[in-house]
């Protein structure tokens, strides 16, 4: 947004170092910090009677103490005990390293202790709690509390503060959307759904905000997408191409014949090289469908009409498998047309090199990252582009990779399993083909859901993997503790697994590490250097590993359906059996009935589509599942009902006001301008 463009670091009490902490979660200014939404919220219980605690719940108890409380110190540590009963049961409070405790913690004093509660000697124990009154606990408890994602060094706590100060200094942003459409459909003005999306005061009023803020991610996404298929359709192409003598032989000499859904969808992507027509196709299909022969052969076919084409992965790792692998398809049949990679990591004079390879049209076939629509790539009629993992690319890098060349084709790749319905409506600016069959001679992936008590059963199983020379991932929901949250996260389940599997070599990976680091880790693990893996989403789309054999889920019931399926297709990519355990540490209904549909079907589109029937409107925290598209807070499978009411509200609005000239559609041409501004910027971060 235009507005709230002040640096983060005007807010009282950030200065550099924190400063750094918010730019690690991509919060620079305070317009960023203000569209930082919570990853869930929090609500504070009646506290309970002591008898009620078990071990590993969080919650809350109120009582006056007994005896005031001990401070005893062990080599630098300050150890604060207290005790707490009530008739029901006797409850151990410890804090460390807060001994000015001792002076609230007094005999005879009322308060209220908030914390996890843990076994300790077979006595429970709640560590580090928070201290309420009672009328502080019960301000506590009239409100929900926000969650934010954190980075080391930086709680909820500090960011919850900054959220307060910066909608406290803000300024209003002027309402965009036409009075009629949101009178329509009961959407809240922005403003107030801005400020109670990050503190609602119950859950209606949170449903109120998000609905509003769902509304406007679809609406300004399908407005720009419908600019790009104004701009594009019907456009004749400069690049008419003949079928190619040398594709047809390639086709006959793989070691594989192509599947019938594959033969159907490159014959489409054909027709539309030579039809005179400029080619937008989404080409869809499930993990492991085959989709990147597709785009080889389609690339083939741009060299052999004397033309470039150009294939852009999210990732580097994912990027420089493409190449390395037609690299070998080409030299293990006598292909003499040259692929070049180009990333953000190749030095100075690798990029340098690649480049004139490229403007000198040596290079027929160029592969890399986002780092391919950089200004200094310059291309030598380059007709044919294809984006994979198209959902992980902004409306805005789709549009500036086509205008790299004069009006080149476009083809992107989604392994996203979207039912069609849906996809019409996101892809709008593309023709749709699905790859709707797996390649034969692949052994079905083992699924099983577990709950938390197999863990040590899985960890033997894993280890008998390793020992055969397979490898491992390991999901968990979160990369560090969060006192709030309860779900494992990555740093300290690494831990817990190295103690676990010792002289097994276990490494993590997410998404806060940096870009180099994330290579060097997914390439050890490609390498097999790396036994086991343990990571966030951030390998959804990764590296095709064809070792790797078990895909172990932990709290597989904060994802949704087709990301857990999205997952999982990242084993039984080689000639062993492949497993997937997913371990369900939630006790919510239905979540049973959810996970059993992928525990029947390995079928990405049945399983979304199984999804889309079981998803209700209360589903909207933690089971995120579009990839990362352009949306922070809607989701197309909790949220389609939404997507397709927006759809049509955009398509009638455009058909009345194309060019958006209306006097009430002023502040709408402005908010969708300043939209596509963010789109493109965030091309060249």
């Amino acid at each position: 947004m235009a507005q709230n463009q002040e640096s983060i670091r005007t807010l009282k009490g950030i200065g550099d170092k924190t400063g750094k902490l918010f730019e690690k979660l991509g919060i620079y200014t305070v317009g960023d910090l203000l569209g930082y939404y919570p990853r869930g919220y929090h609500t504070y219980e009646a506290p309970a009677a002591v008898g009620q605690l078990k071990a590993d719940m969080t919650g809350a108890v109120a009582g006056i103490l007994q005896k005031s409380a001990s401070v005893r110190s062990f080599q630098h540590t300050k150890v604060i005990t207290a005790s707490l009963a009530d008739g029901t049961g006797t409850l151990q409070l410890i804090w460390f390293n807060m001994p000015f405790l001792k002076n609230t913690l007094q005999a005879g004093t009322y308060h209220i202790f908030y914390g996890k509660v843990v076994k300790k000697n077979n006595r429970l124990t709640m560590e580090q709690p928070e201290i309420f009154t009672r009328d502080g606990y019960k301000a506590m408890m009239e409100h929900m509390q926000p969650i934010y994602g954190q980075t080391k060094g930086l709680g909820n706590k500090a960011i919850t503060k900054a959220v307060a100060q910066a909608l406290a200094v803000r300024q209003m942003e002027r309402e965009y959307l036409p009075a009629y459409i949101r009178k329509k459909y009961e959407l809240s003005e922005y403003n107030f759904a801005l400020e109670h999306i990050h503190f609602p005061e119950d859950q209606q009023q949170l449903l109120f905000a998000r609905k509003r803020l769902v509304f406007d991610e679809f609406f300004l996404f399908l407005m720009a997408v419908r600019q790009l298929k104004e701009k594009r359709q019907d456009r004749k192409s400069a690049w008419v191409m003949k079928p190619a003598g040398q594709v047809e032989e390639l086709i006959g000499n793989l070691p594989y014949d192509l599947t019938k859904a594959q033969k159907k969808v490159l014959d489409e992507v054909l027709a539309d090289l030579g039809g005179g027509l400029v080619m937008n196709r989404l080409v869809q299909g499930d993990v492991g469908s085959g989709k990147t022969i597709i785009a080889v052969l389609a690339l083939l076919t741009a060299a052999y009409n004397g033309c470039q084409g150009a294939m852009m992965a999210p990732t580097e790792v994912l990027a420089k498998q493409h190449y390395e692998g037609m690299c070998s398809l080409f030299e293990s049949h006598g292909i003499r047309k040259v692929p070049v990679l180009v990333t953000g990591s190749m030095t100075a004079k690798e990029k340098r090199i690649a480049y004139e390879k490229i403007k000198s049209h040596e290079a027929d076939i160029i592969v890399g990252t986002h780092a391919l629509i950089q200004d200094k790539v310059v291309y030598d009629n380059l007709a044919l582009v294809i984006t994979d993992e198209q959902h992980r690319f902004g409306v805005g890098q789709r549009e500036m990779l086509g205008n790299k060349g004069k009006e080149p084709h476009v083809m992107v790749m989604s392994a996203t399993p979207i039912p069609r319905t849906l996809a019409i409506i996101l892809y709008g600016d593309l023709d749709i083909s699905i790859v709707d069959e797996l390649p034969g001679g692949r052994l079905p992936i083992k699924n099983c859901v577990v709950g938390t008590g197999y863990r040590r059963n899985a960890y033997s199983f894993i280890k008998k993997q390793v020992e055969q020379g397979r490898q491992a991932y390991v999901i968990c929901p979160m990369v560090e503790y969060s006192e709030l949250l309860e779900a494992e996260n990555v740093l300290d389940y690494t831990k817990t697994l190295r103690e676990a599997l010792p002289g097994i070599s276990i490494e993590y990976l997410h998404g806060k590490m940096k870009g180099k680091e994330k290579n060097e880790i997914m390439e050890r693990f490609a390498g097999g250097e790396i036994q086991i893996l343990v990571s966030t989403t951030v390998i959804e789309v990764g590296v095709n590993v064809p070792n790797a054999t078990v895909m172990m889920i932990e709290n597989a019931e904060r994802f949704g359906l087709a990301q857990l399926h999205q997952l999982r297709g990242r084993v039984g990519r080689g000639e062993h059996q492949s497993y997937c355990i997913m371990v369900n540490c939630g006790d919510q209904e239905g979540t049973a009935e959810r996970l059993d549909i992928l525990n029947r079907s390995n079928d990405g589109f049945y399983i979304a589509s199984e999804d889309l029937k079981l998803r209700g409107p209360g589903d909207i925290f933690g089971i995120r599942q579009s990839g990362d598209m352009e949306f922070k807070l809607a989701d197309i499978f909790t949220d389609a009902n939404i997507l397709k009411t927006v759809s049509e509200e955009v398509n009638q609005l455009l058909k009345e006001d194309k060019e958006l000239l209306k006097e009430e559609h002023q502040d709408l041409k402005r908010r969708l301008l300043e939209y596509l501004e963010a789109s493109y910027d965030k091309v060249n971060l």
